[in-house]
This record gives structure tokens, sequence and C-alpha cells, in this order.
């Protein structure tokens, strides 16, 4: 699944200033991630502060966006927590929604379970959903990480058809060389991009694309025909406005950049605030240096 799409973008959610979901806003931005090459979305995750969505307002924000995408991209909805039924329950609803193409589910974090049990959660999650359930694998978020063998055996199971990885490249390698063909393997590391699709994964599931979507468009075009000098050195560029992008917690630094562009608020729910002004300066620094 997801061939031929490199760039998914993690999106935020925009928030007005009585702290209701912007959805003009939110509109405006998909329309222009889209122009600048963003092949899918990731909705209602960390960039896009799920923790602090309601129940309500996660169905609510996957039927808008489902319905104003309308098949422009492809579209993950996150599902996962660390309770199994809950995330269950919730892929069965929102795998019914039209649209939605694939559902995101995380290392079930606090709980601390063993291997055994996060097979267990997946299995249990996958079997709920309607639509391919993509794994969310991010330890330094969820403390406990699911080992590379055990990625290979949920890659066999009906059902599960990728995973968001944050970890190394040679993780990637590794799963890429291990798991069935179709079975999509992304980077959740923007400073991987470049190495990730010369590992063979499909691709990045990102922040930086936010602010950065045509220069990695043009370095994974300039990569796959033979241009590696030329795509090394956009990903040189890169490097450390990605990394600025995760000097302080996220969505914070994106949120910052994107109000100062004027597309949405700089309003995030606690427990994230906005950057206070060293903080500010320092992302500008390197993002506008």
């Amino acid at each position: 699944m997801f061939e031929n799409e490199p760039i998914m973008t993690a999106i935020i959610t925009p928030f007005t200033d009585d702290d209701h979901i912007d959805f003009d806003a939110l509109d405006k931005l998909v329309d222009r991630l889209i122009s600048e090459h963003t092949n899918g979305f990731v909705v209602g995750a960390t960039t896009g502060e799920a923790p602090t969505l309601t129940h309500d307002e996660k169905i609510a924000l996957f039927e808008h966006f489902t319905q104003y995408v309308a098949g422009r991209a492809s579209i993950i909805a996150n599902v996962g927590t660390n309770n199994t039924a809950a995330s269950a329950d919730f892929a069965r609803e929102v795998s019914a929604i039209k649209g939605v193409d694939a559902v995101l589910a995380v290392n079930p974090f606090y709980n601390k379970p063993s291997q055994a049990g996060m097979v267990a959660h997946f299995q249990a999650i996958a079997d709920a959903s309607a639509v391919p359930v993509i794994i969310y694998n991010i330890p330094g978020r969820t403390v406990v990480k699911l080992d590379n063998d055990t990625l290979v055996q949920l890659a066999q199971y009906p059902n599960i058809g990728g995973v968001k990885q944050c970890t190394t490249i040679e993780d990637l390698e590794y799963l890429v060389e291990h798991t069935p063909a179709d079975f999509a393997v992304y980077t959740g590391e923007d400073g991987q991009t470049l190495g990730a699709i010369q590992s063979g994964a499909r691709g990045v599931i990102s922040v930086a694309s936010h602010l950065y979507g045509e220069r990695m468009h043009q370095m994974i075009t300039d990569y796959q025909s033979g241009k590696t000098d030329v795509a090394q050195e956009t990903m040189s560029w890169l490097a450390p406005r990605m990394d600025a992008l995760f000097a302080y917690p996220s969505p914070e630094p994106v949120k910052m950049m994107l109000a100062r562009r004027g597309e949405i608020k700089n309003n995030l729910r606690l427990p994230m605030i906005p950057l206070n002004e060293a903080e500010t300066q320092h992302v500008l620094s390197v993002l506008e240096g």
C-alpha cells in the first residue's frame, strides 16, 4: 500500500482563539500542502495534538478531513492509545468513515507491555479495523520498542499494512529486507528522509513538510533520477532546519512558524504551550538563517 507516496505530512490541528478546531485554516493548509507534493496525511496524531482532542473532536476532524480532501491524497487517521479495547473500538468506528485509507496505532505507552503483549495489542486493532493498520513504533515517546523481529511477525498478520518507524536507518533497512513487498515502511524522523529512501523505505511521515515540502520533493526526485550529490546537498541544507523543528516539544516550533506566515493562530492545548521569545529566536535563527 501507499506506492509512490514518499511524503506524508503528519498534520497539525489548528485551533481558534476560543479553542475550537479551526477548519477554515485547516482547509487552506491542506490545499497548500497538496500543491507542494504531500501525498498523504496522518491526521489527529502526535503533531495533531491527539492527547488533548476529545473523541467527538476526532470524529469531526476525520469526517471533515476526508470530505475536504476528497481523494486528492491518502488519509491515515490516528486511533491508538495504551488501552487495547478502546483502540480497537475506535478503529472500528473510524475505519467506517468513507475516505479513511488506514488507521495509525502507537505502541502502548506507560503500561510497558512485553513484545507478546504488543503483538496481541496490534492484532486486536487489526481485527477490529475495516482498513489496514499502520503501526507507530516510537520508543522515544512510549518507552517500549517493538523489536525488528516482532515487527516482521506483525507484518505477516492480515490487515497490518505498514509501520511509521522512529528508530534507526539500520532498523529501516532490516524491515525493508524482511517484510512483505506490500508492507509500507516509513520513517517518522525527518532527518532520515534521504536515508530512508536510499534504504528502500517508502518515504517519510513528516513534520518538516509543513514548511519544506517542495524541497523535500525535489530532493527525492533528484535522488531517484540519479542526481545523488544534488540530493545530498539538499538534505544537508534541510537537516539543521528539520532538527530545529524538534528543538522544543513538537508541534510548538512548526505552529510558531505557520503562525508567522499567517496561516494559523499560534494556539496549542495544554500541556503544550507557544514558544517563548528566546525559544522563538533560536528556531528562527536556524530556519531563516
